[in-house]
């Protein structure tokens, strides 16, 4: 072997171990993104979101929820044969009922607060761990598109055990809102009348590239291909692509009430979000921009106004 020869073997030998570094750097952190955001557990990156009020305005529908007896409702998902678990409160003399879907990382115990102000307005009151939360069994979380149809699934049992008379409203928060918005598009029981959504997404291909450049601070290039990336692991490990898990896409689908509810200073879910959802939907609507309020915080900052407008929202629906 020449001395050219040798130069070219060792540039080719080196430019093989670059890129083979670089291959599993890239897994690495692949690995990584798809674990933080599709596998069950404690996600400390939240943490920039998270927000404490010294006095809290829901404290007294928190301690309801806390003290008053529930049903427990068990059921097995619509796909892959999970376990999942329910919280029923009903109301005295009534056949409306609300389904409500907590966001990403929390669970059914969270949204207690929203449990007493539906009870308070005589709403029977269902409240799901969505797959991969809480008590529910699940391998990844699928924020909202194969959880639409567990949705439907908790509709079904509860008009089979409460009566064929349920009128019944769909309400979610955050990734409890996007999935409210997935399950408008699909065929649902005629007992069901109308959705509210608060600060969903308008799919999760958008949500996650906004938290790549929020969170990770990636230019949006770089940001645009790890999500691209990520999406392929997507299809391979939940069955679709990030892009498909749309909101949007969903409400054009619709054609029952929805009232669109989001803070107007939201960094998670950017309140622009809102706009393209409400703008889609093809059925009545009606849309809220708490101005103050940040990401799931508009019950909190508007407590009042938050049910009173609910509560207009629905009496003209149910």
């Amino acid at each position: 072997m020449n001395r050219n020869e040798k130069k070219y073997k060792k540039v080719w030998l080196t430019i093989g171990i670059v890129v083979a570094v670089l291959v599993a750097l890239i897994g690495a952190g692949e690995a990584y993104f798809f674990n933080v955001a599709f596998t069950p557990g404690e996600k400390s990156v939240l943490n920039k979101y998270s927000h404490n009020t010294k006095k809290d305005p829901l404290a007294a529908k928190k301690k309801w929820y806390a003290k008053v007896k529930k049903q427990h409702w068990y059921m097995k998902s619509a796909t892959s044969d999970y376990r999942l678990d329910a919280n029923y409160i009903p109301a005295k003399n009534s056949h409306k009922t609300v389904v409500i879907l907590h966001g990403f990382g929390n669970n059914k115990d969270t949204m207690g607060s929203y449990a007493g102000m539906f009870h308070e307005l005589g709403y029977n009151v269902l409240l799901p761990d969505s797959r991969a939360h809480g008590q529910s069994q699940g391998k990844y979380i699928g924020y909202g598109w194969p959880e639409k149809y567990d949705v439907r699934k908790w509709v079904e049992k509860d008009i089979a055990k409460e009566g064929k008379n349920q009128k019944i409203v769909i309400f979610g928060v955050s990734m409890g809102g996007a999935t409210t918005m997935m399950t408008s598009g699909i065929k649902m029981p005629k007992q069901v009348k109308a959705y509210i959504e608060d600060c969903g997404y308008t799919s999760v291909k958008d949500e996650f590239l906004h938290e790549a450049q929020d969170l990770y601070h990636m230019p949006k290039p770089v940001a645009t291909a790890a999500v691209d990336l990520l999406s392929l692991i997507s299809k391979g490990n939940l069955g679709f692509y990030l892009g498909d898990a749309s909101s949007v896409k969903s409400v054009k689908k619709n054609d029952k009430p929805m009232f669109f509810i989001h803070g107007g200073n939201d960094p998670f879910v950017p309140t622009k979000m809102v706009y393209a959802n409400y703008k889609a939907d093809k059925g009545p609507k009606q849309i809220w921009v708490a101005k103050k309020a940040t990401h799931a915080r508009s019950f909190e900052t508007y407590p009042k106004e938050y049910q009173e407008r609910i509560d207009q929202f629905l009496s003209k629906y149910l």
